[in-house]
């Protein structure tokens, strides 16, 4: 691999997060930030499924709520469907498409958010799983790529990452999302973990 082909390579993950900068995108951050931070303040929680390495990020997106991101605040209610003897359990007796949607169903609640992320959107498992949410009377947010599949305009909020055929791209913008949104949602939440590194910025 020449280094030309590396800065490819790195341009090309660059583009991906990129993609975050436009309008319609900002919006979703804003958005689902404001949900979260007001779920978050009814005592809600959220629940964040995905397969492979998207699972990998949604239990990342868990644990920087339930433990810390940045700085030192309250603990905010997170699960990520990770599981062996549930996913397993569920996977052997009826399917693995099923894994998702059973522990909604057990552990969703009216007002609840799912976060469920497919690079593809045709995933059977997350498709089952958003459908058990909505069931449930579950707010859903999906961080999907390649036009959505299956799940486009399904959840209440939806971002796509456009322009990207693999799924590594993707996931990294879906990662970078989802560091954005803690972030957006500990301002809402802890204004006064905030204030202080404002008032340095304001004075440097």
């Amino acid at each position: 691999m020449t280094k030309q082909h590396l800065v490819g390579l790195i341009n090309e993950s660059i583009r991906a997060v990129s993609f975050l900068q436009q309008p319609h995108v900002l919006d979703f951050l804003e958005d689902v930030a404001e949900l979260l931070a007001n779920m978050f303040n009814n005592d809600g929680k959220v629940i964040a499924i995905g397969n492979g390495g998207s699972l990998c990020d949604a239990a990342h997106f868990a644990e920087e709520l339930t433990g810390f991101f940045r700085y030192k605040r309250p603990s905010l209610p997170a699960i990520a469907v990770t599981e062996p003897a549930h996913i397993t359990c569920v996977a052997n007796d009826i399917g693995y498409e099923w894994v998702f949607a059973r522990a909604i169903s057990a552990f969703g609640k009216p007002g609840d958010v799912l976060i469920a992320l497919s690079t593809s959107g045709r995933s059977p498992s997350i498709i089952r799983a958003v459908e058990e949410a909505q069931k449930c009377q579950m707010r859903t947010v999906t961080f999907l790529g390649k036009g959505g599949g299956d799940l486009r305009g399904v959840a209440d909020y939806e971002l796509i990452i456009e322009g990207f055929s693999t799924s590594d791209r993707i996931q990294e913008a879906h990662m970078a999302a989802l560091h954005i949104l803690i972030e957006l949602v500990e301002r809402r939440l802890f204004p006064e973990v905030y204030a202080p590194l404002l008032a340095q910025a304001i004075q440097n």
